[in-house]
């Protein structure tokens, strides 16, 4: 249906136009007398059916020349230029009245108003012309001289008025249903690509949730169990010093590729990788502004000692990831209020901390490092 609108929104004025022209010349082939090849020169109503066609010709490209061409017929025959109508040809008028339901069709809200207006103006025009007898080919519309024109539009004109704006008023409906029919069917078109996109979102959030959960999940247990393994390798490195130098090298080797693959995991699991887009990983920076999004709920009270040295991007991110889970941590046991130290030393060989305090108690006493 809207393909076939389309169409006929794209050539209705000119197959209107042709229509027109074919009808009228058909109708009144025994009334035009000789031919100048294919147009009527010698016929009286000539003129005004090449106007009024091609003004229903441009009426949906060009609506404003459609509504000046009747314009300028009408100037015209007011002004004896042009043959005035008769009384087998002057529904001629009508084109411009086929014109404004084109206009109706195809037009915006503002030249349809103008076209409204101007055709109102038109059929009054029209009924003067052809209820006078001055403009009547001298006889007016009505054979009836000795009314004299008052009496003739006084009698007549408001009937002959009504009925062109009647005819008007049809014109204007067919195309304004026919431009409705068509919204209709956009509006339609809107709403089916509306709910085909909304379904793919929809899908589209149910993977982008599945992956998450997966990602989380996979952190909690793999971030944990290498954390360990790190810690563990650590501890008996360091508990116990006369091991053999061998044994020594292991633990450290267990610590160092643990941390290794924590970091790696990390990265895997928390960088977002779509359409060749990463999603930037925190760095030592950005704890000031987790700090400060925390305020709101905890107590914090930073510290820091030693001289900061450079890190690697890992060892930002694991710096960042460690601050982050304390302070989740201690908001998710404390509560709200709860008082929560965080202190950075760049002195030791990697013992960063950070202390989470409840209210109202020593640090001695119920302090937790994470």
């Amino acid at each position: 249906m809207q393909s076939i609108l389309a169409g006929a929104r794209r050539w209705a004025a000119p197959a209107a136009a042709a229509v027109f022209f074919i009808l009228w010349c058909v109708g009144e082939a025994g009334r035009m007398g000789p031919a100048v090849g294919l147009l009527p020169m010698y016929w009286p109503g000539a003129v005004p059916l090449i106007v009024l066609t091609a003004a229903i010709a441009v009426a949906v490209r060009w609506p404003v020349l459609s509504l000046s061409l009747t314009a300028l017929l009408l100037a015209g025959q007011l002004l004896h230029v042009v043959p005035p109508m008769q009384s087998t040809h002057w529904a001629i008028y009508l084109g411009s009245f086929v014109s404004l339901g084109l206009t109706a069709w195809t037009g915006t809200r503002r030249i349809r108003i103008i076209a409204v207006t101007a055709n109102t103006g038109f059929a009054a025009v029209m009924t003067f012309l052809m209820l006078s007898w001055r403009h009547g080919a001298g006889v007016g519309w009505f054979p009836a001289l000795y009314m004299g024109d008052r009496a003739t539009l006084t009698t007549f004109g408001p009937q002959l008025f009504f009925m062109l704006e009647l005819i008007a008023a049809g014109c204007f409906v067919v195309g304004l249903l026919l431009a409705l029919v068509q919204e209709r069917g956009r509006l339609f078109l809107a709403r089916d690509l509306a709910q085909s996109t909304l379904k793919d979102r929809e899908i589209d959030l149910v993977v982008e949730q599945e992956r998450t959960r997966i990602s989380r999940d996979l952190h909690d247990v793999l971030a944990h169990s290498l954390a360990v393994i790190a810690a563990q390798a650590d501890g008996a490195r360091y508990s116990v010093k006369d091991q053999p130098e061998p044994v020594l090298k292991a633990l450290e080797a267990i610590s160092s590729s643990a941390r290794s693959a924590l970091v790696d995991a990390q990265r895997v699991i928390e960088g977002v990788e779509d359409d060749g887009m990463r999603a930037p990983q925190p760095k030592m920076d950005d704890i000031a502004g987790l700090i400060e999004g925390m305020r709101s709920s905890l107590d914090i009270l930073e510290g820091t000692s030693g001289t900061p040295v450079e890190l690697s991007t890992g060892q930002q991110l694991a710096v960042f990831r460690i601050v982050q889970e304390c302070l989740t941590n201690a908001l998710k046991h404390g509560g709200r209020g709860t008082a929560v130290r965080i202190h950075f030393d760049w002195s030791g060989p990697g013992t960063d901390r950070a202390r989470g305090i409840g209210p109202g108690t020593s640090p001695a006493a119920t302090g937790r490092y994470c």
